[in-house]
């Protein structure tokens, strides 16, 4: 194999890329200038090696602690658990969101060999403890495995004074029901609000 079917390969071991991508994007790493493919190769030569997760919430960051932990300007009583630390990025885009998060970095799936211990609930349940936590928001994915996830949270914390919210789902803003499966249409009508 030489080395441009090589980096075909690699890149297409990305989620979300497949061969035709991936070789899109290695040709074009190609034709390209040669400085902004070295300065490509060390910033993923460098990201194991600097960034690791929060000691606290779970978040990837290249210090102690994520800017959202050492922040002063968060709540403290409101803790959001998310399934990975992309979700947090999406979440502080909306400006709505002031409280602190925890990453499980997954979801429960006793197929793939995922279980509480390998998630960290121990340390969720230390950090709830520890803030004394108020509310806590359940924003995992909604999917069978992300509703379990959520589901066992919930009763690991069954006679403790949290309230325990779980993140809405349904139809997106702008989306038709025609397109629309029959799960996110439930989800839509059993999540529905006064008017």
């Amino acid at each position: 194999m030489n080395t441009l079917e090589n980096l075909i390969v690699l890149l297409s071991r990305l989620p979300g890329i497949g061969k035709k991508s991936a070789s899109r994007m290695a040709y074009s790493l190609l034709k390209g200038e040669e400085s902004y493919n070295r300065v490509l190769g060390q910033s993923i030569a460098e990201l194991k090696e600097k960034i690791h997760k929060c000691s606290q919430c779970g978040n990837y960051t290249e210090e102690e602690l994520c800017s959202i932990c050492s922040s002063k300007d968060r709540d403290e009583l409101t803790l959001c658990v998310v399934e990975e630390s992309q979700d947090i990025m999406m979440i502080e885009s909306t400006g709505d969101y002031k409280g602190l998060y925890f990453v499980l970095h997954g979801v429960l799936s006793p197929l793939d060999g995922i279980g509480p211990t390998e998630l960290g609930f121990d340390r969720l349940l230390d950090r709830i403890n520890t803030l004394g936590v108020k509310e806590l928001i359940l924003a995992t994915n909604p999917t069978l495995e992300g509703d379990s996830t959520a589901l066992y949270i919930k009763h690991l914390l069954e006679g403790k004074e949290i309230e325990i919210s779980r993140i809405a789902s349904g139809l997106p803003v702008g989306g038709d029901m025609e397109y629309a499966d029959k799960m996110s249409i439930s989800r839509a009508l059993k999540g529905r609000m006064n008017y």
